[in-house]
């Protein structure tokens, strides 16, 4: 059997991080989530994603400042950035993202 593809979910929104986990379980992807900026920076480098789901107003900071940082763990990285607020768009040379703007609803995360 293949290995599952892994997402990591960094969200300070439980409920959100929830739903996300339960939604993509059942596409058969092993799940992990952070609530903290910190807390993702860690499970990154111990997970090593394929998928990241990155919130950028974390408790701790601003999530969409550690991007570059992330692609250095894994260069291959689905990026999805996510943000209830539009704000400036990160330029990452070389690198492609999407941007989910909150809420996010199930038939956004199925065209995925």
């Amino acid at each position: 059997m293949a290995n599952k593809k892994k997402i990591l979910i960094i969200d300070d929104e439980q409920d959100l991080c929830l739903l996300m986990t339960s939604y993509f379980v059942k596409k058969n992807y092993e799940v992990h989530s952070a609530s903290s900026l910190q807390e993702g920076i860690q499970q990154m480098q111990k997970v090593q994603p394929d998928i990241l789901f990155l919130d950028n107003n974390l408790p701790d900071g601003i999530g969409w400042s550690k991007v570059e940082s992330f692609l250095h763990v894994n260069p291959a990285l689905r990026l999805f950035l996510m943000s209830g607020y539009p704000p400036t768009f990160p330029d990452i040379p070389g690198f492609s993202y999407e941007v989910l703007i909150k809420p996010i609803s199930f038939s956004d995360l199925e065209v995925l």
